[in-house]
């Protein structure tokens, strides 16, 4: 094997940088004692063709490792070998017969590690012997790929920075948008194929897509078995990184090393071209190295005792606190600046516009594990320079006990409200004594945000998610069926707060149909009329299912991927999800950037109605709400009033008789929508709403929305 020549290099930037003459490789490792890079000619190659060994007094500076090589040219395969105590009480263990990925990798090879590992392959558990340590055949190892960010062209596209008050976000897994039944793509389940779908969200009126992880994951990590077929399953929604700089090699129609790379860039692009903007869900709090029984992958190869927070009195073993075997230690100094770094990675050079941190109590969390009331990660990534225009979304708890809702520390962080999620669906349902938790909700969630200077668009509103049911299943289960997940249907959440209608599963019982599509109409509706930031779960808009699987991370299949003839056979549904998106995107009313105040002269900017027309007890109110929201007091100095809507909602079994408010200036009240109507008049276009006959009343049958408009 050749040993290649070498200049000092830089200890910065860290990972691998073209220069076009050469590569400048530097890495952190502090208590190493010998690191060794070694290039592969070709990604299934089991035999390094070269090495260079960094000598610490020439190659070093500080805890960081660095050289530059001449001659490394872009698409160069290489991996770090790292030597050091293997003394796990002290948090160390390192091994020098194990391959690393590089922890600043901007691409791998999409070989996976998980499926090809030997059954006889034990990781290092005790102190042992260096010899008897052992290792792992290279050829079962992916490679990290060397890329020149500055070759792609952008044709001058930039992030949109679009405000919160005016998104409307789209979440969505990238392989199974395209990967199932009739997508009608060149490359389906790939970056390229989603490329192909852009003009359907556009038409569709969403603003931003919310994907789930693309940074580099190996879904074969899940050893678990389909009970039914024996398939192993796999990890299909990405929650466990390997690399925090790489998208995903196998999402990419280019299957050559690094292929992805561009292939995501020319994705962006395409989005930015349609105006719709692109927020990455990040996985920052755990990594795929697992607990003392995982596999050392990058970051227990190089530095175990920074990356990972560890029990301070039995270092060998890891802190806990996402559910997946270890946890990052993010207010770590050093790891602090690796996930600064990252973000800026994808926002300089990728033109993402936002990220949404997975269980992102653990980033609030110290060294030692405990939360901490100001927290220098969350803060330094709110208030960092460079992002400062990017969209940043909690979730804002963790598997530890951490709930932060509506106090997520740093500022202008926006969060995933899982109370407006409950409380919507419970009143829906039918619920007793539901109406007050779903107008705080549908208000905006002033009881969570004010206290922290907060406004309504830092309430990420979601009916349904990626983690349990779809709203198709949401409708037709009461409860969930995750048989095939291989863990005796234990997994996921039994609080769904769903209803099936009457009867498990699908039907074709018309009736019982007729009532889940006025189900799912109440629920994209009133998500789009409620103060705050709308997330609509990729799919809902025709009523994707996943076979009442509530947690189907382990699906890479037909359960999780789309089926587009459901576009077409749930067309209806489509057009009503449009026209709601449409109403909420023409009436700055339903999207107001700063909470109510109730009486403002002699205009109130919201007020409540009883069924009668009165004030409403809030005591005694149930399966009930109407208000009205006075476009005059939501205009601000300058600016043209926005139409008066009123919103009713009966929850109820039986129809209601609902007293409207009196107009006074001569305008009428046009119906925009009644989710009762099973014809495409159920919703309508503002300018094109109909106007009522009987200006006094109106009579809205069970289970149903009504939207007035005033003009």
């Amino acid at each position: 094997m050749e040993t290649l020549n070498a200049q000092a290099g830089s200890p910065i930037p860290l990972g691998a940088t073209f220069y076009g003459n050469g590569v400048n490789f530097a890495v952190f490792s502090r208590n190493a004692t010998r690191v060794t890079i070694e290039f592969y000619s070709n990604q299934d190659d089991t035999v390094p063709c070269s090495q260079f060994i960094f000598d610490p007094k020439l190659n070093k500076t500080g805890d960081v490792w660095h050289a530059f090589i001449p001659g490394i040219q872009k698409g160069a395969l290489y991996l770090y070998r790292v030597d050091g105590p293997f003394e796990p009480s002290a948090g160390h263990r390192f091994n020098p017969k194990a391959n690393l990925f590089d922890p600043y990798a901007k691409a791998i090879t999409s070989t996976s590690l998980f499926y090809n590992l030997p059954p006889s392959y034990k990781p290092v558990m005790d102190k042992i012997d260096i010899n008897q340590m052992e290792e792992r055949p290279n050829h079962l190892f992916p490679k990290c790929v060397v890329i020149d960010d500055n070759e792609f062209n952008w044709e001058g596209d930039r992030p949109i920075n679009r405000p919160l008050s005016e998104s409307i976000i789209y979440e969505v897994h990238l392989k199974g948008f395209t990967a199932g039944k009739n997508a009608c793509v060149e490359f389906p389940g790939t970056y390229a194929g989603f490329a192909q779908k852009i003009p359907y969200l556009k038409e569709l009126g969403i603003t931003a897509v919310e994907f789930l992880p693309i940074f580099e994951f190996d879904e074969y990590e899940n050893s678990n078995v389909n009970p039914r077929t024996g398939e192993r399953m796999k990890n299909y929604w990405g929650y466990s990184t390997i690399n925090f700089f790489s998208p995903k090699a196998s999402f990419a129609a280019d299957k050559t090393p690094g292929g992805c790379v561009n292939e995501f860039k020319n994705l962006v692009k395409e989005f930015h071209k349609a105006g719709i903007e692109v927020i990455l869900d990040v996985v920052y709090n755990h990594t795929a190295e697992g607990n003392e029984h995982g596999v050392a992958l990058n970051f227990r190869g190089f530095e175990n005792s920074v990356y990972y927070t560890l029990v301070d009195s039995h270092k060998e073993y890891y802190m806990n606190f996402s559910g997946c075997g270890n946890t990052v230690n993010c207010n770590h100094p050093v790891v602090r600046n690796f996930v600064l770094d990252s973000l800026r990675h994808w926002v300089l050079n990728y033109h993402v516009d936002g990220f949404r941190f997975d269980l992102a109590s653990i980033l609030t969390r110290g060294t030692d594990g405990i939360i901490m009331n100001w927290a220098p990660l969350t803060n330094a990534i709110s208030e960092d320079p460079v992002l400062h225009n990017t969209k940043i979304i909690a979730e804002p708890w963790d598997a530890g006990g951490a709930y932060q809702l509506g106090g997520f520390p740093g500022g202008r962080w926006a969060e995933w409200n899982d109370r407006f999620r409950d409380d919507i669906r419970r009143f829906w349902r039918g619920d007793e004594f539901c109406s007050t938790g779903a107008a705080t909700r549908i208000s905006g969630s002033s009881d969570l945000f004010t206290i922290s200077g907060r406004t309504p668009c830092h309430s990420i509103n979601y009916v349904t998610c990626h983690d349990g049911f779809t709203m198709n299943d949401l409708v037709s289960y009461n409860g969930k069926h995750n048989d095939e997940n291989g863990e005796g249907n234990r997994d996921g959440t039994d609080s769904n707060w769903s209803y099936n209608h009457g009867y498990e599963g699908p039907t074709m019982n018309p009736v019982i149909e007729r009532n889940r599509n006025r189900a799912m109409r109440n629920y994209i509706l009133t998500l789009m009329v409620s103060q705050g930031t709308p997330m609509l779960l990729g799919g809902d808009e025709f009523r994707r299912g996943q076979q009442g699987n509530n947690n189907a991370y382990c699906q890479d299949n037909d359960i999780s991927w789309f089926n587009w003839d459901d576009c077409n056979i749930n067309r209806s549904l489509v057009e009503f999800t449009k026209k709601a998106v449409k109403l909420r995107r023409e009436h700055r009313i339903f999207r107001r950037e700063d909470f109510f105040h109730g009486d403002r002269g002699n205009t109130p900017d919201i007020q409540w109605y009883a069924p009668d027309g009165s004030n409403p007890d809030w005591c005694k109110i149930s399966r009930f709400l109407a208000f009205r929201l006075s476009g005059i007091s939501d205009a601000k100095a300058g600016e043209t009033p926005d139409n008066d809507f009123f919103v009713v909602a009966n929850t109820d079994r039986n129809d209601v008789m609902v007293r409207l408010p009196t107009i006074k200036d001569g305008r009428k009240w046009y119906r925009v929508a009644d989710t009762s109507i099973e014809d495409e008049s159920c919703i309508l276009e503002v300018e094109k709403a109909e106007e009522l006959l009987a200006q006094e009343r109106y009579i809205l049958p069970a289970n149903s929305m009504l939207v007035l408009v005033a003009k």
